[in-house]
């Protein structure tokens, strides 16, 4: 698949809320996931294991959720981004109302790198 139609697959789950499936779909095994030095929330995580363990642990933490978004992609070279807009309850920090940028890096078919700016 190329870049272009990962991104319109994405899109497609994304809009759903199905970020495991997005995983289980297009994450290389050795995909790498990258939040900024200052989260308070992530750290960074390697390996498709560690990367989903990474989600999972996050979302044991939620507990309200009040709104969350999903722009389309924009899709350069081998990589896309989108926008995300999230308004939930984090056990430990409270409301939490994040607007992040999530670029995507691909190769071979497969996504091999999630980098989060916020």
């Amino acid at each position: 698949m190329t870049t272009q139609e990962i991104a319109a697959r994405f899109d497609e789950l994304a809009q759903q809320e199905k970020w495991f499936e997005i995983q289980d779909e297009f994450f290389a095994d050795d995909v790498k996931s990258i939040d900024p030095s200052h989260s308070p929330y992530f750290g960074y995580a390697e390996g498709k294991a560690d990367v989903r363990k990474k989600g999972e642990d996050f979302i044991k933490k939620i507990t309200g959720f009040h709104s969350a978004s999903t722009t389309s992609p924009v899709v350069g070279g081998d990589y896309f981004s989108v926008g995300r807009e999230v308004d939930i309850e984090v056990e430990g920090h409270g409301r939490v109302q994040m607007k992040q940028i999530m670029l995507y890096h691909v190769q071979d078919g497969q996504i091999v790198s999630e980098q989060f700016f916020y």
